[in-house]
């Protein structure tokens, strides 16, 4: 099987030297530009469009973000190639999930979608079948972290001193809302009650360094809450370096003989 990328930033990165450790690729790149950022990729094909990529490549690893899978998602999709993304925050957008759909369903393909930055979502998707009453998830950053959010509007982040919420609703409003902060709010929603009856809580912190996802849910099951203190990927101080992780978990999961 052959195996591309969208992107270049830290997290495609990340991918790309995981899949190399493991002789999977990648065999492709699908950019902005066709001038190679990571002079470390050797042997692989660059390409600017879903139309350039050769023909044997029938998996792709989109770490481009929103808008890369808005781009190309359903290209690849209708012509029979596996995505696999972790911009589960643009399904809030439900045309686009719509055009995406349908593009899996007329190429025979699979959007795949990797858990990103948070866990548990295996015992959320198990809660769902019997029932579940009630999905939270708070979302905590120190300050600096939502900065280029609505965050920034509402808040002097820089002279916060204490735990400061500057958002409460749908998790569907704080996708739409916070593109590039509100992915994990998406997966816990897809994985649990929906879009429109997970709620979320976002969270400007001063007192806490590292991004700290939390889950609360109950349902026929019982009841559980979960909680990570996320680490960020050495190149970039804004990309989880769970959610590069488990993007390669994902690509392990669909090629290898047995998986959990």
């Amino acid at each position: 099987m052959k195996i591309g990328i969208i992107g270049e930033g830290a997290i495609a990165r990340y991918v790309a030297e995981a899949l190399q450790q493991r002789g999977w690729g990648p065999h492709a790149v699908l950019a902005r530009t066709a001038q190679a950022k990571d002079t470390s990729l050797t042997d692989v094909v660059r390409v600017t469009s879903v139309p350039e990529l050769p023909a044997e490549i029938v998996l792709v690893l989109d770490c481009g973000g929103h808008a890369a899978l808005t781009q190309h998602g359903s290209a690849l999709l209708a012509r029979g190639t596996d995505v696999i993304t972790l911009s589960l925050g643009a399904l809030a957008d439900a045309t686009l999930e719509e055009t995406l759909t349908q593009a899996a369903q007329s190429g025979g393909a699979q959007l795949h979608l990797a858990s990103g930055a948070i866990g548990a979502l295996d015992s959320l998707r198990a809660a769902k079948v019997g029932g579940l009453k009630e999905v939270t998830y708070i979302g905590r950053k120190p300050p600096l972290g939502w900065q280029g959010s609505p965050a920034g509007a509402q808040l002097d982040l820089g002279s916060l001193s204490a735990p400061t919420v500057h958002f409460e609703g749908t998790a569907r409003q704080a996708a739409l809302s916070y593109p590039k902060n509100a992915n994990v709010a998406a997966a816990v929603a897809l994985a649990g009650t929906g879009f429109d009856e997970t709620r979320v809580k976002l969270v400007a912190d001063p007192m806490i360094t590292a991004n700290i996802h939390e889950v609360q849910a109950a349902g026929a099951f019982g009841q559980f809450s979960f909680r990570i203190e996320g680490s960020t990927l050495p190149d970039n101080p804004r990309s989880s370096a769970l959610a590069a992780m488990s993007m390669v978990a994902t690509a392990e999961r669909l090629l290898s003989p047995m998986s959990m």
